[in-house]
């Protein structure tokens, strides 16, 4: 390829001025718009101040209700007194069950003899009333001494079972003993001790590790071992949380009779044991104990569920039979009467102008708490949208379909049903489908405000700031359904457009 004289080039940039004109100016043109962009980001960031919301975030909070999420903890606590024996507690609802006796705890026992105050009957001595004139002035008061109970004290000795050395493993080499009222804690490979009096003191001895904080002198002392769990030194207390990967008790409950059974016995006992409830099968029990799981609920969760489904489909199926007729007003090429045209359009933009939750407390506020609130405000906003949408649809119509159904003499009804329906009614459905699949979502969220499903039954567990397993159990449901609808409506829009 030769290349052009110099002279040459100059002559036809000459002869062309516009075109490098404009090359110069797209050139610009594309320097202002990433100018304007960058500017807009860092307006954004001094905006929102998002250096500080980096800085100050609390990470490893945040990393805990991350693990809350897929783990479970179990939570024995020592109670130190100030002889330095002890007594542990699980909790009252604990994952162990009644009586928890886990591996990784090791306890040495001993009896001890105490005394204790005992308590003699107690003597109540009253003297009569004294003498009363009837004739005496009106000032005159009725008086009675009565001499106050004593309660002698009487010393006892009675046995009782302590806790005289503690030892609790939490895995990786990461182990609490409490003895002689004193903490030992290796994590690591460091070694913590610290001395508690019983009662309000937790002293360490050294310097304290990177995984240990204190704010003040004397205060508690709070233990992180990341995965591991945590643990609190107090002075009188030693709270451990040891975490675990996993759901605990997803299918029966500490209250159950399969509780605590590997998944081969409790086959065994549902196929072939002798039955535990002489009225009912053994298969029909663990079934009962499955939906009545008193820790995960699954019957109330699937039934809120469901009635979340029924909320998205009832609402956008009566949204989409009132936003039908309505299209047609709206729609200039369809209705030739401009005020009716603006009249229509004013009241989907009316409908749709205020949000969904908006409508949910307003309609929780006149039906009361349940699916019927939740349907009205699905209902009401998904009227409005589809409304616009549809009237949309028929404006964008191709009139040659329609002209020619009209030049055969068909009266206006047909002409609509023949030239105008089958233009439009694929996108009316493949809108409607949609929206069915996105209300599930929106559903879940208004039944936070008490429109009912399952959305109220999350928002409760989130309230709680501890059931964050049952969070990610309802989540993962909500997902699922989610992704199915989606598929089927995927399918149903590919049909209904035609498409392979």
């Amino acid at each position: 390829m030769n290349m052009l004289h110099p002279q040459e080039m100059e002559a036809i940039a000459s002869r062309h001025k516009d075109l490098l004109e404009k090359s110069n100016s797209k050139r610009h043109r594309l320097v202002l718009i990433w100018s304007g962009t960058l500017l807009y980001f860092v307006f954004c960031w001094w905006m929102f101040s998002i250096s500080d919301v980096l800085r100050n975030a609390n990470w490893s909070i945040a990393g805990t209700y991350l693990a809350d999420w897929v783990s479970y903890e179990v939570r024995p606590e020592l109670e130190i007194a100030p002889d330095g024996t002890m007594k542990i507690d699980y909790g009252r609802f604990s994952p162990l069950g009644n009586n928890p006796a886990p591996d990784w705890v090791e306890l040495k026992h001993e009896t001890v003899e105490r005394q204790v105050s005992g308590l003699a009957p107690a003597a109540v001595q009253s003297k009569p009333s004294s003498s009363i004139s009837f004739m005496a002035a009106p000032t005159a008061q009725k008086s009675v001494d009565t001499v106050a109970p004593t309660v002698a004290q009487r010393p006892e000795t009675r046995p009782e079972d302590v806790i005289t050395t503690a030892a609790v493993s939490l895995g990786g080499g990461t182990r609490i003993g409490v003895a002689d009222r004193k903490v030992t804690v290796a994590h690591a490979g460091e070694t913590l001790t610290i001395a508690v009096d019983g009662k309000s003191q937790a002293l360490p001895e050294g310097t304290l590790p990177s995984w240990a904080t204190q704010k003040r002198p004397g205060e508690k002392i709070t233990l992180s071992f990341g995965t591991r769990g945590w643990a609190e030194v107090e002075g009188d207390e030693v709270s451990i949380r040891r975490r675990f990967f996993g759901w605990a008790n997803f299918l029966f409950d500490t209250n159950s009779p399969f509780f605590g059974k590997s998944a081969s016995e409790v086959f065994a006992l549902v196929t072939r044991g002798d039955r535990i409830d002489a009225s009912r099968s053994n298969l029909s029990l663990a079934w009962n104990n499955i939906l009545y799981n008193a820790e995960w609920q699954h019957l109330d969760v699937w039934t809120k569920l469901l009635q979340t489904i029924v909320m998205a489909f009832v609402g956008t199926l009566f949204a989409s039979l009132l936003a039908f007729p309505l299209c047609f007003l709206a729609a200039r090429n369809i209705t030739r009467h401009r005020v009716l045209n603006q009249v229509t359009k004013r009241f989907f933009d009316f409908l749709r102008s205020v949000d969904m939750l908006i409508w949910a407390l307003f309609f929780t506020r006149a039906f009361g708490p349940g699916p019927l609130a939740g349907i009205s405000a699905i209902f009401f906003t998904d009227t409005g949208t589809l409304g616009k949408l549809y009237s949309e649809a028929l404006e964008n119509i191709d009139d040659k379909q329609r002209e020619g159904v009209k030049s055969v003499g068909a009266t206006p009804l047909a002409v609509q049903r023949f030239g105008v329906l089958p233009q439009v009614l694929p996108v009316f459905a493949s809108q409607a489908l949609y929206f069915w699949e996105s209300n599930t979502r929106s559903a879940t969220i208004i039944g936070a405000v008490g429109a009912g499903g399952i959305g109220l039954k999350l928002w409760e567990a989130m309230r709680t700031n501890s059931d964050w397993e049952n969070v990610a159990y309802m989540v993962l449901l909500i997902l699922l359904v989610v992704f199915i609808f989606d598929s089927i409506s995927n399918a149903c829009r590919s049909r209904l457009m035609g498409a392979r």
